[in-house]
């Protein structure tokens, strides 16, 4: 089970306390999922799970400690979902690796559409900003290391690439799939490719210099600073 240790107030040590903490993560998901944030309160988390108030307050605090345990569940989730789509096509071709790529990311998001609506459209972001993004994070990582592995030139550090291309990518995955454009899935996948392929075209020698050197001015490797 995947969650930060400080949203608990103490560790199930028996069966039966580990499926009863299984039990209030999988109703508060749900109760959040069906009903929104607002209306998700532990009263109503605990009756969907079949427990009492004070049974769950056993184990966390508050309601703000239960959606941190079932955002770091869905974030790990689906962090491992779009690592696996990366890493069973690291063998293809870069073209073909990059749409396969694309095509498995939108079945990801398709999987977790209700959750995703959740986190961009209903949760109050600055409580939940730092657990969503390690699943940015990880990608970032891993697409980083391909392009790395790979020698794929980049008109950027590598690490500023991978940032561009996966909150790039990312952002506009999200977006298709909660609001469901009149644009059709392979069409949407084609354009995504450009816009990848257009990243890492080469480009004039003399701005390519400049351009990394502004792309690499953060010193803490978070993404490009652009200068003033």
């Amino acid at each position: 089970m995947s969650r930060s240790p400080e949203t608990l107030r103490k560790a199930p040590r028996q069966d039966r306390s580990r499926r009863m903490v299984e039990r209030i993560l999988e109703a508060a998901r749900l109760v959040l999922v069906e009903e929104g944030y607002e209306r998700a309160t532990t009263n109503r988390i605990a009756s969907r799970a079949e427990v009492s108030p004070g049974s769950l307050y056993q184990y966390f605090p508050d309601k703000q400690a239960i959606l941190v345990a079932v955002i770091d569940r869905y974030s790990a989730e689906i962090g491992e979902e779009l690592t696996a789509v990366l890493a069973d096509r690291l063998d293809l071709p870069p073209d073909q690796l990059v749409r396969a790529a694309y095509e498995g990311l939108l079945d990801v998001l398709e999987e977790h559409r209700e959750y995703l609506r959740l986190v961009t459209q209903e949760l109050p972001l600055s409580r939940v900003a730092g657990h969503v993004g390690q699943v940015e994070r990880r990608v970032a990582d891993l697409v980083g290391a391909y392009l790395t592995v790979s020698r794929t030139p980049t008109p950027l550090p590598t690490s500023a690439s991978a940032w561009l291309l996966v909150r790039m990518v990312e952002h506009l995955s999200v977006d298709y799939v909660l609001q469901r454009p009149d644009i059709a899935r392979d069409v949407f996948v084609e354009e995504l490719v450009h816009l990848t392929a257009a990243h890492l075209a080469p480009r004039p020698a003399t701005s390519a210099p400049e351009v990394a050197e502004r792309a690499g001015a953060r010193s803490d490797g978070t993404g490009p600073t652009a200068r003033t």
